[in-house]
């Protein structure tokens, strides 16, 4: 269940030959985020590994997102997510720092969220730290509001949502 292409940008399910990029995308500073530890050249191999997984197990997962040429951009998906003992699909994106604020993220999110309506999924959230605003302005892009405050991974993060 690839999500449609958009204007700009396109899908394609994640493979280990990815590595480099979804290093770079995921290892690179994050000015929304200073606090969180750098991930590694390992962390994006468990990455890649767990979307593979999840496409194979559920049919989605977080897929590569790039340019109409061919340029990777980012990934974009939809993951399960546990959330005080609640599954929940999330939709999740990660945009390389240098094509930040092109509205690329929100692109590739609409384009999952319909994904995720005309699959039969009846909700989907996003779940954000406090202080990554540019992601909550995604979310909210979107279609998804903010519900509540909740606890994951050691620390208070904020829950968006909407039914489809």
């Amino acid at each position: 269940m690839l999500p449609a292409p958009t204007q700009r940008l396109r899908f394609r399910e994640m493979t280990r030959a990815d590595l480099d990029e979804m290093t770079a995308v995921l290892g690179g500073p994050d000015p929304a985020r200073p606090m969180r530890r750098h991930r590694t050249r390992a962390d994006a191999e468990r990455w890649i590994a767990w979307n593979i997984e999840n496409y194979a197990k559920h049919g989605h997962g977080l897929w590569i997102v790039e340019t109409q040429e061919g340029a990777v951009v980012g990934d974009c998906g939809l993951t399960f997510q546990e959330l005080e003992g609640e599954s929940l699909v999330e939709v999740g994106y990660h945009v390389k720092l240098a094509l930040r604020g092109q509205g690329l993220a929100t692109e590739a999110a609409t384009s999952v969220r319909d994904a995720a309506r005309d699959a039969g999924m009846p909700r989907l959230v996003a779940i954000i730290r406090p202080e990554n605003t540019p992601s909550q302005r995604v979310a909210q892009k979107i279609g998804l509001t903010l519900e509540r405050t909740a606890f994951k991974n050691g620390g208070d993060v904020l829950v968006f949502g909407a039914d489809l």
